[in-house]
């Protein structure tokens, strides 16, 4: 598919205005407060449209809808809105105070007051595998919806979508990503709304038909109290994975801590993370809707192609049924563009700040800043070109390995909330926290891969509960090793 002029001309103006700001906001000599953090002067608002934008991603924009099109899909992913609210709010109570007890910049910097440098910098390295793994194959998942319709090569949007997310980014710093996130939040849910409004707008009955399709095949259900923990959607899963999961991705990942730290005082922060849960719930329910929207509209349009999987569905809706000449193909693929950008802008500028903090440990100052700013610039185009590579890279992988590289990036809640509830112990030592950090990614990759859980011929246990698992086994290996004295010096 070729864009129209119109539709290229609105990706045109997105993809520059996005550039633009942040240069804007870079303008001007900063220091490293300002660079990695905003100079902690973000208003709690804008700090809630940050971390609403970098949760979500490509994968997000367009999987879900894939959940409620499939045959028996319902609305029980709603319930992981429930664990994230939980979750959420004990990260206000248990981490916000540690925090926003001193002058950090890095989540991890608490594990070097309580443990040492060993731990702290074996949980930044957590971090930073894990995120620039899972984001460069974010960046590839993007480009394949680019590909579709831009006509390039995978290795060229790749490489576009990449390097406007780097020059945004290592100029404008934090201040840049968070104003950005906010403006990519309200494209990407523009997007959606305009999405929704036109496949029901071509339904043969419109919105009254949609809730009667729903209705019939059962999508409205909600709820699912049944104790599977093979099974995702269930309530159970939803409310107690979803809070662990959320308590490691919001309470121990650099990526949201940040956000956290650039907010203007604790009772910002507390105030942003709890009401982003309430928005995540209802961004859920909007693309929810338009995957039930999509299986109304092709169980009354058939088509003679088959979906491989859901993700492929509502990308391919933009790409084939969309009204085009009009600019609504050019403002779902800014929706998709902005998804992507958001959490892979967020990605560079984190990664950057746990290198200079929890590596190379720059002595702050006037005489210093300088130096922290450049490195930390350089440092973002660096981990900006990793992610293109791995983006790259991506294309020869087979859809497995993927699938299974994303799931070990997941990992990453368990072992960090692990370490972090660890540091609440009295008497663990920085060797029995480190030993547990071991055991706890073996367990996990245990149970990703080898767990004899049956069901329906498959042995597995579902996402949300790899949080609670990995943490779980975490601290009772640290528990059993407070006794064990510490190797030599970490």
């Amino acid at each position: 598919m070729n864009l129209t002029v119109v539709d290229l001309s609105v990706l045109i103006v997105y993809v520059s205005g996005v550039v633009l700001l942040g240069l804007w906001l870079g303008r001007g000599r900063q220091n490293a407060k300002q660079y990695l953090l905003g100079g902690k002067d973000a208003p709690w608002w804008a700090v809630l449209g940050s971390i609403v934008a970098t949760e979500t991603s490509t994968v997000t924009f367009l999987s879900i809808p894939g959940i409620t099109f499939a045959n028996g899909g319902n609305l029980c992913f709603l319930q992981l809105a429930l664990g994230l609210l939980v979750g959420r709010t004990l990260i206000v109570v248990l981490f916000l105070p540690l925090y926003f007890r001193g002058e950090l910049f890095t989540a991890y910097q608490v594990l070097q007051e309580r443990f040492g440098g060993g731990t702290q910098r074996a949980a930044s390295l957590i971090f930073l595998v894990a995120r620039n793994l899972g984001d460069g194959l974010r960046l590839f998942l993007t480009a394949l919806v680019l590909e579709q319709t831009l006509g390039w090569s995978l290795s060229n949007c790749v490489i576009f979508i990449g390097s406007v997310t780097i020059l945004f980014t290592v100029v404008g710093g934090m201040k840049s990503v968070i104003w950005n996130d906010c403006l990519q939040l309200v494209v990407y849910v523009v997007g959606g709304v305009v999405a929704l409004l036109l496949i029901v707008g071509r339904l043969p009955d419109g919105f009254p038909g949609l809730l009667d399709f729903a209705r019939e095949t059962g999508r409205l259900r909600i709820l699912d109290f049944r104790f599977d923990v093979s099974e995702a959607n269930t309530f159970w899963a939803g409310l107690i994975g979803g809070a662990f999961l959320t308590l490691g991705t919001h309470g121990t990942d650099q990526m949201m801590v940040q956000r956290l730290l650039a907010a203007r005082s604790q009772a910002d922060a507390g105030k942003a993370l709890v009401a982003s849960a309430l928005a995540v719930g209802l961004q859920f329910a909007l693309f929810l809707w338009v995957g039930i929207a999509l299986a109304a509209f092709y169980d009354a349009n058939p088509v003679s192609y088959v979906f491989n999987s859901g993700d492929q569905v509502f990308a391919s809706y933009i790409v084939n049924e969309m009204p085009s000449g009009i600019g609504v193909i050019g403002l779902l693929l800014a929706a998709v563009f902005s998804a992507a950008i958001s959490t892979l802008s967020s990605s560079l500028n984190s990664s950057a700040t746990a290198v200079v903090n929890d590596w190379i440990l720059f002595k702050r100052g006037d005489d210093r800043d300088a130096t922290v700013v450049r490195v930390s610039r350089l440092l973002t185009i660096g981990f900006g070109v990793v992610q293109i590579v791995i983006g790259i890279l991506a294309q020869r992988a087979d859809e497995a390995v993927i699938d299974n590289a994303m799931a070990i990036a997941s990992f990453s809640a368990g072992l960090l909330l692990g370490l972090f509830a660890l540091g609440r112990i009295q008497g663990v030592t920085q060797w029995a926290a480190l030993t547990a950090l071991v055991a706890g990614f073996g367990t996990l990759l245990i149970v990703k891969f080898g767990l004899p859980i049956w069901s329906d011929g498959v042995w597995t246990i579902a996402w949300p509960w790899f949080a609670l698992i990995g943490c779980s086994a975490m601290v009772l290996v640290g528990v059993l090793c407070r006794r064990i004295p510490s190797a030599a010096s970490w």
